[in-house]
């Protein structure tokens, strides 16, 4: 196993730990292959991150199916349309630059973080109720636009669909994060269709890495059922930092 090769594994089981207890592990894992391998195009190692995420995404999303109780009708629903988006969102990311929405996001992070902070209750139980219905018209309007960002940025978007079905369906933690890890499925099925029908992906990374991240969602969606949602709030106000201090480095220091 070359260098090159034993950093993007690492990053990977990094990656996967972190995405299937509160998602963004892309925030290990896109950084890590846009640095060891920066002779490739941007579109080609944001392809190939996508196996990696998929396959770790694919072991969180079936141990949480096993132990929560999962709302299938909404989850099809949404997972149909971010399927569709991240499409589109990755057939664009060669052309258009990403770099007026990082500000934007710097902003709705640090919110994100003070409000999980201050409040204490927040993702500790189900805190609201609304019907079938707006379920599906929330989650559908969200779909559009998660699914549009993962296939043309990507890191962060397990968090984002963490906090939409917190702060929006007033799920808990635990039945969040098990819902947003088949919708993030979806997504990186979606960018996975463009870039491998594109010639984007580098598989001889790609599987590697894919079997890392395989081991670290693993491990990490277990520790996640097994502590609950003390655990899963702090995890998350964790990697939300790391995700303010990432983007504030983007857009201040590059």
């Amino acid at each position: 196993m070359t260098g090159e090769l034993i950093i993007l594994c690492t990053a990977a089981f990094f990656a996967g730990f972190i995405d299937s207890i509160v998602g963004g592990g892309g925030l290990v894992q896109t950084p890590a292959t846009l640095v060891v391998l920066p002779q490739y195009p941007v579109a080609t190692l944001l392809g190939t991150t996508k196996i990696p995420a998929f396959i770790g995404t694919s072991m969180a999303a079936f141990q949480y199916a096993k132990r929560v109780m999962l709302q299938w009708k909404l989850l099809l629903w949404m997972c149909s349309i971010a399927l569709l988006m991240a499409m589109a969102g990755s057939a664009t990311v060669a052309r258009i630059s990403n770099s007026f929405m990082k500000p934007m996001i710097f902003i709705i992070l640090i919110a994100v973080a003070v409000y999980t902070f201050a409040k204490k209750d927040f993702g500790s139980a189900v805190s609201k109720t609304i019907s079938d219905r707006e379920q599906l018209i929330y989650g559908s309007i969200f779909a559009v636009v998660v699914g549009f960002y993962d296939g043309f940025i990507g890191p962060g978007a397990g968090s984002f669909l963490l906090l939409f079905f917190i702060t929006t369906l007033g799920f808990d933690f635990l039945k969040a994060s098990a819902h947003a890890k088949f919708v993030n499925l979806a997504t990186n099925m979606g960018s996975i269709l463009y870039f491998s029908a594109s010639g984007h992906i580098l598989y001889k990374f790609a599987l590697p890495m894919a079997a890392f991240n395989f081991a670290g969602s693993y491990f990490g969606s277990r520790l996640a059922i097994l502590k609950g949602n003390k655990f899963i709030r702090v995890f998350f106000l964790l990697v939300v930092l790391g995700t303010i201090i990432r983007f504030g480095y983007d857009i201040f220091f590059r």
